[in-house]
């Protein structure tokens, strides 16, 4: 029997990951490289020379070098998969949302017919806010009273009576606490139309044409 001198495992990872190389069909497979890992070990070891043998502490580092690739290989077929469900139960979740109003920032009343509807964010607490309509040519045509309002965000709509929603530009938000003027956000509320997923990330589809990413929306109602 051919005895072996001292085994070399410097390279024997290499070799695991490049035996089936010959047809340019290196495996990657993280069973498949243990497993032939475990056969070339088991070789050596069967006809290593017992008068100098394989080193133990070189032959353990080997080892546990070829289980951390196939635990990193394992790892990230499992965030992979993860990942795919995630998405595919956001996409569900997402489709609660089609007929609901998404919150953009924007001054534009949405018309439903005669009503306009609207949104805005407080940044404090408010004693008094009034919302402003304002038509194309820079005047107030009415103002809504909303009296003392909280931190937040808030809706509301608007009843324009013989007011066409072609004379209507915007709308105004004037918040204030005492002296103090409270700093708000306009927010334009357009219908979704329809949700979707590209990359993995979710896109809304709003009747106006616009497709936004989720994380540019400010909120539902």
């Amino acid at each position: 029997m051919t005895m072996m001198t001292s085994l070399d495992l410097s390279n024997l990872g290499t070799t695991v990951g490049s035996t089936t190389g010959t047809g340019g069909n290196a495996t990657t497979d993280p069973q498949q490289m243990q497993d032939r890992f475990l056969k070339l070990l088991v070789a050596q070891i069967n006809n290593q020379d017992p008068l100098n043998p394989m080193d133990n502490a070189q032959m353990t580092t080997q080892m546990a070098q070829i289980n951390t690739v196939s635990g990193i290989q394992q790892l990230n077929d499992t965030l992979k998969g993860m990942a795919d469900k995630m998405a595919v139960s956001q996409a569900m979740q997402g489709t609660t949302l089609i007929g609901k109003d998404a919150l953009v920032e924007g001054d534009t009343l949405a018309f439903d017919g005669s009503t306009g509807k609207g949104a805005f964010t407080l940044d404090g607490d408010a004693a008094s806010v009034k919302v402003d309509i304002i038509g194309k040519s820079g005047e107030t045509l009415d103002t809504i009273d909303m009296g003392k309002l909280s931190s937040g965000q808030h809706g509301f709509e608007w009843d324009a009576g013989t007011v066409s929603p072609s004379q209507v530009a915007k709308f105004a938000v004037r918040a204030t606490s005492g002296s103090s003027t409270v700093k708000d956000t306009e927010l334009q509320r357009v219908r979704i139309a329809s949700v979707g997923l590209s990359n993995g990330a979710m896109n809304i589809q709003l009747q106006n044409g616009r497709t936004l990413a989720y994380d540019q929306v400010r909120g539902f109602m």
